[in-house]
């Protein structure tokens, strides 16, 4: 009768296999099970971003236009970010500030000191490009917001996330977009108003997503509509494609990864790889 070793003698050839040899066979054993309302939550994250994205741009185009003043976008930041961190800390009722040891003083540090130093080199971010042409620097934005989103961390353990480098190119664009603004105060409010959107944003969002998916959803849902209308006022055929966009990132993409998952088809047996299970410490010493 055959045996599975190597080190006796055996009247079979070395590939020879008995009938036992697929009864190891297993199939999707490590698979993932996904439902589809499910996935349609995780995809908010990415929602949430394209729509952040939209809605700087947007805030921009206004700026550029004339249409939105900096003092009024400015005091519309402020008392959002007022209202933000509030609800940050209500959230979870102050037990994340607790176990980071940060105090709101040092916040207000922070804040102040940021503020002053992007006030004071806001001439310096006004003329900072003045020597690239502005086909340039509107193709660098786009490729810097692209990269961004790429790089985001959406929640996935993936090599590709980094979250600083994401934020370092939305910065990036930030300042690439307000040195085509009028004055050096609007380059100012513009870098304020994309690290609030780009940073802090993103922050209250992971919070509200792990504490009360509800109010997320709900977050999530009013945010895309205010970017929906807000690009509604500059051009409806964007606004039709950025509402099909989200729609298929949201519902559509959820669907095909369900029905994908019923095609995989990945098997398992004796031909794999040993896995040693033994903790093997004692011969390297």
């Amino acid at each position: 009768r055959w045996q599975k070793v190597l080190y006796e003698r055996q009247p079979f050839p070395d590939n020879y296999v008995d009938q036992r040899f697929l009864e190891e066979l297993r199939k999707n054993v490590h698979a993932r099970q996904y439902r589809y309302w499910a996935v349609v939550f995780q995809s908010g994250a990415v929602v949430q971003q394209l729509c952040s994205v939209c809605v700087f741009v947007l805030t921009w185009w206004y700026m550029d236009a004339g249409v939105l003043s900096p003092q009024g976008l400015f005091g519309a930041a402020l008392v959002s970010s007022l209202l933000g961190y509030v609800l940050f800390d209500a959230v979870d009722g102050g037990a994340g500030r607790w176990e980071s040891g940060r105090t709101r003083w040092a916040d207000l540090q922070s804040t102040l000191v940021f503020a002053a130093f992007t006030y004071g080199f806001s001439p310096v971010l006004k003329t900072l490009t003045e020597s690239i042409s502005t086909d340039t620097i509107y193709a660098m934005s786009a490729l810097m917001l692209l990269g961004h989103l790429i790089f985001f961390d959406y929640g996935a353990n993936a090599a590709i996330v980094s979250s600083t480098l994401s934020l370092n190119m939305a910065i990036f664009a930030s300042v690439c977009l307000a040195s085509r603004l009028p004055r050096s105060l609007h380059a100012f409010v513009m870098v304020t108003f994309a690290m609030q959107i780009f940073a802090l944003w993103p922050m209250l969002q992971k919070k509200l997503k792990a504490r009360t998916p509800r109010c997320y959803v709900g977050v999530t849902v009013l945010f895309a509509l205010a970017a929906l209308a807000g690009l509604a006022t500059v051009s409806s055929v964007g606004a039709v494609l950025f509402a099909s966009l989200l729609l298929t990132i949201s519902c559509l993409c959820p669907y095909c990864l369900i029905r994908l998952q019923l095609l995989k088809d990945n098997i398992h047996g004796p031909w794999d790889e040993a896995v040693i299970k033994e903790d093997l410490s004692r011969f390297l010493m």
